[in-house]
């Protein structure tokens, strides 16, 4: 296929006589016009609250997906189907889906990290199953049970049986800009899991609804994201597959790799309510990047997000009360500019 690079079945970094490998460029200079739209996918219901020491009740985050809802959001990460025992806050996933909702014109999403959960998935009702592959043997093992080669093939699995049934499925390319234990992962290294993980689901007859990739860590810097998105998105444009970014704000630089990756044309974030969560098996991996703020700074420099701030603080600071504490955010916090209709 044109976005692939050949690879061999040992997963290694690539050198200068490799040239079954294509190599990533040099550069971190935009090559795309910058979007006028952006759509932004919040994964606070999910990646938000696994991690959380309080664990909601599944009406009150029946509520937090209403409220999101309410505020603009249409494609929404509410909930996991992995094992309840490693993630007891995502115990209610089969409730949750069946106490939400319905809205044609709103996605829910769902992950799924192997065959069993996508059958949990399906029987659910969820929209979209979203998977993981992963950069990093040492994150994949702590995280998924695999290492970063098997990740991709589950991942095949899942796209594979997902397309037979007609279910939209999508993948998180996972330490995308770093590793907690493995520290930084080479460009060459994501280029191959991104060209990996397409070959896997177009050969089993399934494109992806999209390709995201996560910050997993908060370890990324702008000239990075413009770098990484610049040299990826051959292999997403070649295999027809829309490209995405995750952030975390864990070192602050959250909202300015967001706007680095709208900068060279991503038009699709993902980001957290309130900016909570956490990986539960990343440590000191802190919370995601919150909406309202990466929907302030867009906003405000001229993009559409189709997003209500004023619902998205009011959210927030919902959301801070059923938890128990502030949450991250800091137009929550901040408020509107005076005179600005937000409040």
């Amino acid at each position: 296929m044109a976005f692939a690079a050949g690879y061999g079945k040992e997963m290694t970094t690539p050198d200068d006589s490799d040239t079954s490998v294509a190599k990533p460029k040099s550069t971190s200079k935009p090559t795309r016009q910058p979007t006028t739209s952006v759509e932004i996918v919040d994964v606070g219901p999910r990646d938000g609250l696994q991690n959380d020491s309080v664990i909601l009740n599944t009406a009150t985050k029946v509520e937090l997906v209403e409220r999101l809802i309410g505020a603009g959001l249409r494609r929404i990460e509410v909930t996991s189907f992995v094992n309840p025992a490693r993630v007891p806050a995502m115990a209610d996933a089969a409730a949750l889906m069946a106490a939400l909702p319905r809205r044609p014109d709103v996605t829910y999403v769902g992950l799924v990290l192997n065959e069993k959960g996508l059958t949990r998935a399906i029987e659910s009702g969820v929209d979209e199953a979203n998977c993981v592959a992963v950069t990093s043997d040492a994150f994949s093992l702590r995280n998924q049970g695999v290492d970063a080669l098997e990740s991709v093939a589950v991942w095949g699995r899942i796209a594979t049986a997902a397309a037979e049934t007609g279910m939209p499925a999508s993948v998180i390319i996972s330490a995308a800009f770093g590793c907690p234990f493995e520290g930084d992962v080479p460009t060459a290294r994501v280029v191959e899991i991104v060209d990996r993980s397409l070959e896997a689901a177009i050969s089993g007859g399934c494109t992806p609804v999209r390709l995201v990739l996560a910050d997993t860590i908060g370890a990324a810097a702008p000239g990075m994201v413009i770098e990484r998105v610049n040299t990826v998105r051959a292999l997403t444009d070649a295999a027809g597959v829309p490209l995405g970014c995750h952030f975390h704000d864990t070192r602050n630089t959250g909202v300015a790799n967001a706007w680095a990756a709208v900068s060279v044309g991503i038009s699709m974030l993902e980001a957290s309510i309130g900016g909570i969560g956490g990986c539960p098996f990343a440590p000191n991996a802190t919370g995601n990047v919150a909406t309202e703020d990466v929907v302030f700074a867009l906003e405000r420099s001229g993009y559409s997000t189709g997003l209500d701030l004023a619902a998205l603080r009011a959210t927030t600071l919902w959301l801070g009360q059923q938890l128990g504490r502030q949450l991250p955010s800091g137009y929550s916090a901040a408020g509107p500019l005076p005179g600005d209709s937000a409040s």
